[in-house]
This record gives C-alpha cells, structure tokens and sequence, in this order.
C-alpha cells in the first residue's frame, strides 16, 4: 500500500464523516431551541480547544502531508485553517464556516494525482511545532506515527464533543465509509 492509497482516502472518508456528524447535530441543536452556530464554543474539558478548532485542525492535517510529503512549503492559505484553528477560543466562527472547511480540505484532497505522495515515503522531514520541539522522521514515520494520529486524534475529539452534547452519534456514523463491505444478509434485523 502506497501513502497516497493509505492516507487520501483515510483522510476523505473521515472529513465526510465529520460533516455529516455536523449536520445531524445541527438537526439536534434546533430540537433543542439553539443556533447550529453554538455549537461551535463547545468543548470537552475546558483547556481543550473547541468544536470549531476540531474541524479547522482535521482539515489543516489532512492537507499538510501532501505538501510535507512532496517537500513542498506549505501554502499561506492551508497554515491559515491551521491558525484559524489556534484561534478559535476567540473566533469559533459559525458553522457554515466549519463545513465549508471540511469541504474545501475534501475537494483538494479528491484532486490529487492517485500516485501524489508516493515519492515521499523515504524524504527527511523536520517536523517543527511552534513551541520549540522538533521532530526528524522519514516521510514513511511521519504518515504513520504524526499525520495519521494527529488527524484522528482531532477527528475523534470532535465525535466526543457532539456525543458528550447529546448527539446521537453511534459506531455506524464513525465508521459509515466501512458500510460499503458489510456482507449482505449480515445487517442486523429491525
């Protein structure tokens, strides 16, 4: 299995899942008497970004790899989701702003060549985080043991948010990608 066959769809999959984690917690707001735009200030423990840095961060790191792993700058407009993100106890933003997010980091993503980050599984990547610590891996280390965890670890974080909000989220809409191989016949019945 390639990079690009391991994290592009990954990545694609889960960011649909996210947004459509948000639509039926919008639904739910509304049943509730708020603003889908509410939604957006809560947050799991309060030293934990919000739901609004949730989305900003799956899409900032879905879309990192592939210019880490092509060597390439990361463009000013993909670090500015990553701000934006940093920013959002200030700015939470709405929630039309969270979808088009995942949608703009879907769309970019379904754009790629099938072979775009292939040439990276042996590259040098240095790996700086704004407070100092710096990480050396090979392309191959940093799919695997930072893009792929820090990705879910948002993605995750943002399933918790709606569940602990009341959304009724299950298993099925976490994994809703992986109901394309269920065997026929194997669906539970009623």
């Amino acid at each position: 299995m390639t990079l690009t066959e391991l994290l592009i769809p990954t990545f694609i999959q889960m960011l649909r899942g996210q947004s459509a984690w948000l639509d039926k917690a919008a639904a739910y707001a509304k049943t509730q008497g708020k603003e889908a735009d509410a939604l957006m200030t809560l947050r799991l423990a309060p030293d934990m970004y919000p739901l609004a840095a949730q989305a900003r961060f799956a899409s900032y790191l879905s879309m990192e790899p592939v210019f880490r792993l092509r060597g390439e700058a990361i463009p000013p407009s993909v670090s500015a989701i990553q701000r934006e993100g940093w920013n959002s106890a200030q700015r939470p933003g709405t929630f039309a702003e969270a979808k088009a997010c995942l949608a703009t980091a879907i769309s970019f993503l379904e754009g790629l060549p099938g072979n775009a980050l292939d040439a990276g599984e042996y590259i040098d990547i240095a790996l700086e985080l704004p407070n100092g610590l710096i990480f050396d891996m090979t392309g191959e280390q940093y799919a695997r043991d930072w893009a792929l965890a820090q990705f879910y670890f948002h993605t995750n974080t943002a399933y918790s948010i709606l569940r602990q909000y009341g959304v009724e989220l299950g298993k099925g809409e976490y994994v809703a990608h992986a109901l394309a191989y269920l065997r026929p016949g194997t669906a539970p019945k009623g």
